[in-house]
């Protein structure tokens, strides 16, 4: 229960993480991705290193390079966050 909790879930640190859309542009070892940040006001060609979120991860998605991809950025580290899922070819 959040409790009125404004920084997000309980047992978090700090506020809620930024979802953004990427392109997986390289798959590290030990379940790591490299993802690019899609265009946007920000973003300037940013590459993020990711991990798979549980979800993917236990329904066994594997993901390739040049997969779509939504990613939270972690509150702290921008450079670090978590594939949520894959997006759908466009």
């Amino acid at each position: 229960m959040n409790d009125g909790d404004p920084e997000g879930e309980p047992g978090r640190v700090g506020g809620a993480g930024v979802e953004i859309e990427g392109t997986v542009l390289a798959v590290l070892p030990q379940a790591l991705y490299r993802v690019a940040i899609d265009g946007g006001r920000n973003s300037g060609g940013r590459e993020v290193q990711a991990h798979a979120a549980s979800g993917p991860r236990v329904n066994f998605i594997r993901l390739l390079v040049g997969d779509r991809v939504l990613v939270e950025l972690a509150p702290r580290d921008r450079g670090r966050g978590r594939v949520l899922r894959r997006l759908p070819r466009a």
